[in-house]
């Protein structure tokens, strides 16, 4: 789901946004990642910023719909054809939003064309409420990029990553699709959730109104993801989807019977005291894992795996539970 690094990565990148309120704003923005780039992170500028040392914004141009999506077939034509949508989370400004996404660009695969769906977060910690509304707003705007997207005939796959609450208007949305019978779109979407903030039992009801997609439904998570714990109280105690313990026979029956792919990144290193961001080094070493041609892509299926982070190898469901009743 995340290509490999390639020599654009110490070039300027070019990002595409969507997403504000009354309606959709459409903007180009090319970012300047710096010479020393550290895969993972984000270089941050100071009150000089400077491309040599730091993540610069160097062009930003306002775009109509039209231009937009003409702008994104000819860069996919010009690559691999594919384009990759990141959804923010919860308690995210958009310079955050928009330097993840170039930094996850840099790090991975620069021919994909990279999308950001900016919804309107209040960047406070005290705001969950209110973000929790404004994703609930987004949910059309969304399923609008999306089908713009999908019928692009120089697009060949739309990747989406909806990252903590970003997940939860992924899920809204993809349901949105199914109800609606947008089919054709869903389709052509391989979609990874990092970190969900989703209510266990809500997300059984997606699951079920959207359906086994293909690829399976990929789903990131760990047991000491403290933002989703702080997430779990302020919802009266109700698990998050993001804290499922991979080890859990029922977690890998279900994984495997609703055609989902769960995958324990609990060892990775995390950059925030939250360990919410773990996403972001799994994106870099697993895209190294699947574009390797002597190992290939080891979730091909759905089920429950662990990401082993010092041999960037994935455990099986089977192996997971017979560690798991060998007490291990």
């Amino acid at each position: 789901m995340w290509p490999r690094p390639g020599n654009g990565a110490r070039r300027g990148r070019t990002c595409s946004r969507a997403g504000g309120a009354p309606n959709l704003n459409y903007a180009e923005f090319t970012i300047s990642i710096p010479p020393g780039h550290r895969t993972g992170e984000i270089e941050w500028p100071g009150t000089a910023p400077d491309p040599a040392t730091s993540f610069v914004t160097v062009r930003q141009t306002s775009l109509d719909e039209a231009t937009f999506r003409k702008k994104v077939g000819r860069r996919a034509a010009q690559g691999n054809r594919d384009v990759g949508v990141f959804v923010h989370g919860y308690n995210y400004n958009f310079q955050e939003a928009l330097f993840r996404l170039a930094q996850l660009s840099a790090d991975t695969q620069p021919d994909t064309v990279p999308v950001l769906f900016a919804w309107p977060s209040e960047a406070a910690v005290t705001g969950y409420v209110a973000d929790k509304d404004a994703v609930t707003y987004s949910r059309d705007y969304l399923a609008h990029v999306l089908s713009t997207l999908a019928g692009e005939r120089s697009v060949r796959d739309v990747m989406v990553a909806g990252h903590s609450m970003g997940a939860w208007l992924t899920m809204e949305t993809l349901r949105q699709l199914r109800l609606q019978g947008r089919d054709g779109v869903l389709e052509g979407l391989h979609v990874i959730l990092a970190a969900p903030d989703i209510d266990v039992d809500v997300f059984r009801t997606q699951v079920s109104a959207i359906g086994p997609m293909s690829p399976p439904l990929t789903i990131l998570v760990s047991k000491d993801d403290w933002a989703l714990t702080v997430s779990s109280r302020l919802s009266g105690g109700r698990d998050r989807v993001g804290r499922l313990d991979v080890a859990d026979p029922r977690v890998q029956e279900v994984a495997r019977r609703a055609d989902l792919r769960v995958i324990d990144i609990s060892t990775l290193s995390a950059s925030d005291p939250f360990n919410q961001d773990r996403f972001v080094t799994f994106a870099a070493m697993y895209s190294t894992v699947v574009t390797d041609g002597s190992r290939g892509d080891p979730l091909r299926q759905a089920g429950a795996y662990v990401f082993n982070a010092a041999g960037t190898v994935l455990s099986t469901p089977f192996n997971l539970a017979g560690r798991a009743l060998a007490g291990e």
